[in-house]
């Protein structure tokens, strides 16, 4: 019978998410490296070199991969003949005490990004409690953790259906990646879960994405049962698409798809998908009673020789600058590296300006976005000399209801964020002769070193949702909507997709 320690338990947690904070899974970028060495698109070859220079990065200075650093799932199986000492907590208290004491690390802040109340006042918890806890008893004398920090912008591109059970599983997932978007960060993997009942469906989707990344080595060897005929051809199938890095076009949207699957009704066959983005972040532990798990780091050599640079005939702007002629010339997937000040802001910040704007009063004083660009984001605090943690974008799309009166009202000229644009969205821009740039997602310490000074201007009491002022040098952006309103996420793709279409699918 082991003998496991209550703190073990916790500061295994806290460890673990210490760790993927800061350390892609190994099979995650040896997986990408490929996908990046045959990819085509120069847009999107470009993008993953990004996310490969600033996976090194993270895992030389040990900060975030992404500035949302996510809401912590835990799947905890406990065996029957474990014995439990100096036990004061639930599992659930337990992993909660794990996550506050990670996500609070003096050393390497993480972003909080959960709100309680999520129907009312959605008040930041402060610590990114509570995390999402499933727990087993299973047979045997130790305690096994998957543990996972999954980001919004994946997260919510999830899919759930209740199919007939004759209707095409592969049909069905094909047909739900274009309305999801690049908003989750693509290339990443998709999580399946098939049967059961509804909540079983997405719980076993969950579950899937923990699972080592190993299609190469499957298509290689052919399938061995049906769940593995399904993921070779719903590989095949969603590359095909020419979605590609970030939505930008090309050859990889997805390195790997993982199905798991369990009986079900007879009149039903549930379904769900749960995208994994390309800050991927889980890890594997477990407890026998001889202490705290040890979590040993992937070797630095190891890592692709990979280190991005701005293209030589990327345009540079001044923000200072900057007119309304100038973004007139601008042209979608063309690659610009900003100087100069600019403004950040997203959900929430956006929701107080409307409602402001709406009832005729003024800005707080310090937020003019007349002439300016307003980026969509919320940075990680910065530790040691930083002036900002990790800041890479958010997903552009939340804020499309707000982008008419942010246009029409305030003289903001430019937006920032990651991923499409939608319709709403793209309506106002091309009204209004403006441009939407994009950041690379998964690139967020990357992207924090072009920041200079950063201070919070307006709604503190927001916390990482603050309007914030920052002064940058060479960041680098993609145009992503012109002033007319052409989309590179509508271009990129289609070209992609026909491209694709000529090259037989055992080559992609």
């Amino acid at each position: 019978m082991s003998a496991i320690r209550q703190q073990d338990f916790i500061d295994s947690i806290a460890d673990a998410l210490q760790f993927i904070s800061y350390y892609h899974p190994e099979d995650y970028v040896q997986s990408l490296a490929a996908a990046y060495r045959r990819e085509e698109s120069p847009a999107a070859k470009d993008a993953m070199a990004q996310i490969l220079t600033n996976s090194r990065m993270c895992a030389l200075g040990k900060r975030p991969i992404c500035q949302d650093t996510g809401i912590v799932v835990a799947f905890v199986r406990v065996g029957m003949e474990v014995r439990w000492e100096g036990v004061s907590m639930s599992i659930a208290e337990m992993v909660n005490a794990g996550v506050r004491q990670a996500y609070l690390d003096p050393d390497n802040v993480l972003r909080a990004s959960i709100v309680a109340d999520p129907a009312g006042r959605r008040k930041n918890t402060g610590d990114n409690t509570p995390a999402v806890v499933h727990f087993d008893i299973v047979p045997g004398n130790r305690i096994e953790v998957d543990v996972a920090a999954k980001g919004g912008g994946s997260e919510n591109k999830s899919r759930f259906a209740m199919l007939n059970p004759s209707d095409d599983i592969v049909e069905w997932v094909v047909s739900q990646l274009p309305g999801m978007g690049a908003g989750w960060c693509p290339p990443g993997q998709l999580g399946i879960g098939i049967g059961g009942t509804a909540e079983k469906a997405m719980l076993l989707a969950k579950e899937a994405l923990m699972q080592p990344i190993d299609m190469t080595e499957l298509k290689a060897r052919g399938a061995r049962n049906r769940l593995e005929e399904l993921r070779i051809e719903i590989y095949d199938r969603v590359n095909a698409l020419g979605i590609g890095a970030q939505g930008l076009g090309g050859l990889t949207t997805v390195l790997d798809v993982k199905i798991l699957d369990y009986p079900t009704h007879a009149a039903s066959k549930p379904i769900a998908l749960i995208p994994n983005c390309a800050a991927t972040r889980h890890v594997h532990f477990m407890l026998d009673g001889s202490g705290v798990a040890q979590f040993v780091p992937p070797r630095i050599e190891d890592y692709p020789d990979v280190h991005w640079q701005p293209a030589q005939d990327a345009r540079r702007v001044d923000l200072g600058r900057v007119t309304r002629a100038d973004i007139a010339q601008w042209q979608p997937g063309e690659t610009l590296l900003l100087s100069g000040k600019l403004l950040t802001g997203r959900d929430a910040a956006h929701k107080r300006i409307v409602d402001l704007l709406a009832k005729g009063e003024k800005l707080p004083v310090d937020v003019d976005f007349n002439g300016r660009f307003i980026y969509y984001v919320g940075p990680v605090d910065p530790v040691r000399d930083e002036v900002v943690g990790p800041a890479g974008p958010t997903t552009a799309t939340r804020m499309d209801k707000f982008t008419e009166t942010m246009l029409a009202q305030t003289g903001l000229i430019g937006m920032i964020g990651k991923a499409e644009r939608g319709k709403v969205g793209l309506e106002a821009i091309k009204k209004h002769a403006a441009v939407y740039l994009m950041a690379i997602g998964g690139a967020a310490y990357l992207v924090s070193k072009a920041i200079r000074s950063a201070k919070v201007v307006a709604f503190a009491d927001l916390g990482m949702e603050a309007i914030y002022e920052f002064d940058v040098q060479d960041m680098p952006v993609t145009v992503a909507v012109d002033t007319q309103g052409r989309s590179v996420h509508e271009i990129g793709p289609a070209e992609w997709k026909k491209r694709i279409g000529m090259i037989p699918l055992t080559q992609v």
